[in-house]
């Protein structure tokens, strides 16, 4: 009986593998469109809004993972891609309320029941009532405690070089939206300030394969600031990125940048070591960026990885003149036993 149930198993592994979606990867030959926010046939994709409201004494990081079963992966001897051929998401919510001195993590996945709605034409993401929309002036965010408009105040951009990344550990495309006004409730509050919204797409296993850390900022200049430093599973930096979008929404790449740690917070519950404030220095200008809050850890629960994420604010000098920053950090640690 073994040779014709061994048989059976390499026809269903053969058929199966015809079932398995055709997904687009990385290129480095295609550059990402600013324009680009719908959904991707990429293997990983997500949607960030992330906003501190200094005035309001709160903060937010709201996110939507569409990923599908990694590449090479199997399930009882068969393709994983192919056993499970639809998308996988996730959503976090992070909450900071300072006033209260309270910090909240909320997360929601739609596996093995499958009920996201992920739509294009216009931008749909919604998984259990929590969604994501395009509207005619901007977009629309509704997440437990979170109901917002956001209307972008600058184009949208492509990061240069148009991705994060290395082919060792995974590259994505990336655009944003770097300063959206933001108009809402929050926690039960009216709320009005200044957003970050971020659109990634490509084949890197993050938290994984790839760490990271990263800076979506404001310069009471009217500029924004995004630097980004990609270590492997190791910890070993390969590749910084940094960009600046001017007060009339054009964006350069910022050459010479470093990133000099200069505070770190160790998890009680994870034993990572984050660094969480930071020197940040380049071409004319100097950056000192630090933490409103210190216990801001996240521990994802259907993908056991933990990244901090929460407010930062400093000053600095940007082309001699004298800069208030504030906006948001995000410090990755990986893969965490429960």
């Amino acid at each position: 009986m073994r040779r014709p149930i061994f048989v059976f198993i390499i026809f269903l592994a053969t058929a199966l593998q015809g079932c398995a979606p055709r997904l687009a990867g990385f290129d480095p030959e295609r550059l990402p469109g600013p324009q680009e926010w719908d959904p991707q046939s990429a293997p990983v994709e997500w949607w960030y809004v992330s906003a501190y409201l200094p005035e309001q004494e709160l903060a937010f990081h709201w996110a939507f993972f569409k990923y599908y079963a990694p590449e090479g992966y199997r399930v009882m001897g068969l393709p994983a891609r192919a056993v499970f051929p639809y998308p996988f998401a996730s959503v976090h919510l992070a909450l900071t309320d300072l006033r209260n001195d309270r910090f909240e993590f909320r997360e929601r996945h739609d596996f093995p029941g499958l009920r996201a709605v992920v739509r294009a034409d216009p931008l749909l993401l919604d998984l259990d009532g929590w969604r994501f929309e395009r509207t005619k002036r901007g977009f629309r965010l509704q997440a437990d405690a979170v109901d917002v408009t956001l209307a972008p105040t600058k184009p949208p951009v492509a990061h240069p070089p148009g991705w994060s990344g290395t082919a060792e550990t995974g590259r994505m495309y990336y655009i944003s939206y770097s300063r959206a006004e933001l108009r809402g409730t929050v926690l039960g509050r009216e709320v009005r300030g200044t957003a970050w919204i971020d659109h990634q797409w490509g084949d890197q296993m993050s938290g994984v394969a790839a760490l990271w850390d990263w800076y979506g900022v404001h310069l009471s200049n009217g500029g924004d600031l995004m630097v980004y430093r990609i270590r492997d599973s190791g910890g070993e930096v390969k590749v910084l990125h940094a960009s600046y979008v001017d007060a009339r929404g054009r964006a350069r790449a910022l050459e010479g940048v470093r990133m000099i740690p200069e505070l770190y917070w160790t998890s009680a519950v994870t034993g990572f070591r984050y660094a969480v404030a930071w020197r940040l220095e380049g071409e004319g200008w100097l950056l000192r960026l630090d933490p409103v809050r210190l216990e801001q850890e996240i521990r994802g629960g259907l993908v056991p990885v933990a990244y901090w994420e929460g407010p930062v604010e400093g000053t600095g000098i940007w082309q001699g003149e004298p800069v208030r920053v504030w906006g948001m950090g995000e410090f990755v640690g990986g893969r965490y036993r429960r």
